[in-house]
């Protein structure tokens, strides 16, 4: 008799064990293959698979899982392969994807994102009079640039006291960098490739993921948001969208390190906004400062100074 209770007492015991374990296991690593469309259970009855477009989550917690099927933007409408924008060029000849609205879901791109707990630095000089322009770049990005991630914006200015006043949502920042006035704009642009080097390398490194170089005079009337992200992401310039290679403003002088022969060239970029990683923008800053430099210790000021080394 002893030794039935002493079998019961134990598989009562090994029953516990079994269900704390499992517990456990669900509670701390709770793995989930996302494709928004339908649930089903694992064979193995202890964890839920939604299948999808292979996005695999790895989640705290259950609670997690609930939170993410709660957004109801998760799912969205399947994407086919032979509608869509053909008015306009989507890929690169060597890949590159070119970004136009209409040719990206916005919710499925801030969703993955999102899971990477992404943060999005942005630089803007407002340098002498481009001072007056900030107010509008600052309001109008807190409307629509990342909106819903982490961003912190750097303003270098010889104007510091004037810089405006602006609420900013939860996660969001503003730093003021002082710098020297110039009278010529030529000089602010010049310098810029080498402040944002010294940025990236002083304070970004090791704790932002992507940073975008903007101009001051400029404002934001739409989403900028996570379809612009990748190593190098640059903005092919508004005014040259119909023109041949040939009459883009590239610096056609052989002895400048901008210099474009004629015949190459793909699109022409403007110089007020560009971006990617952290690691990309910094080499290229760093080269694109090493190129200027050179040309200013030979008398030699590009075209359109650091827009000119871009589009090289």
């Amino acid at each position: 008799m002893h030794a039935l209770n002493g079998k019961f007492l134990t598989v009562i015991l090994l029953t516990a064990l079994l269900l704390a374990v499992l517990y456990y296991y669900l509670s701390v690593s709770f793995r989930v293959v996302v494709t928004f469309e339908q649930e089903q259970e694992a064979a193995d009855g202890r964890s839920a698979e939604i299948v999808q477009k292979n996005h695999v989550f790895h989640l705290m917690a259950p609670d997690q899982v609930r939170k993410l099927w709660d957004h109801n933007y998760l799912l969205y409408k399947q994407p086919s392969i032979v509608e869509g924008r053909t008015d306009v060029v989507t890929v690169t000849p060597w890949l590159a994807p070119v970004v136009w609205e209409g040719t990206f879901n916005p919710d499925l791109l801030d969703s993955i994102y999102r899971q990477q707990n992404i943060s999005v630095a942005a630089t803007v000089f407002a340098v002498g009079k481009y001072i007056m322009f900030l107010k509008d770049f600052l309001e109008t990005a807190e409307q629509h640039f990342f909106v819903g991630f982490r961003v912190h914006i750097y303003v270098f200015t010889d104007r510091p006291e004037e810089v405006p006043k602006v609420n900013m949502a939860a996660n969001r920042k503003l730093t003021v960098l002082p710098v020297p006035s110039s009278n010529r704009w030529q000089e602010i642009s010049a310098r810029r490739m080498e402040l944002v080097q010294k940025l990236i390398k002083e304070k970004l490194q090791g704790n932002t993921d992507y940073i975008f170089c903007l101009d001051v005079d400029s404002k934001f009337h739409g989403r900028w948001g996570t379809e612009s992200l990748g190593g190098l992401v640059a903005v092919i310039h508004p005014g040259y969208y119909w023109d041949p290679r040939s009459k883009f403003p590239y610096e056609r002088r052989p002895q400048s390190r901008a210099y474009v022969a004629e015949g190459e060239g793909d699109f022409y970029y403007c110089g007020g906004a560009f971006g990617g990683s952290i690691e990309e923008v910094h080499l290229l800053a760093q080269t694109c400062r090493s190129n200027f430099e050179a040309d200013a210790a030979e008398g030699i000021e590009a075209a359109w100074q650091e827009e000119s080394h871009l589009n090289r």
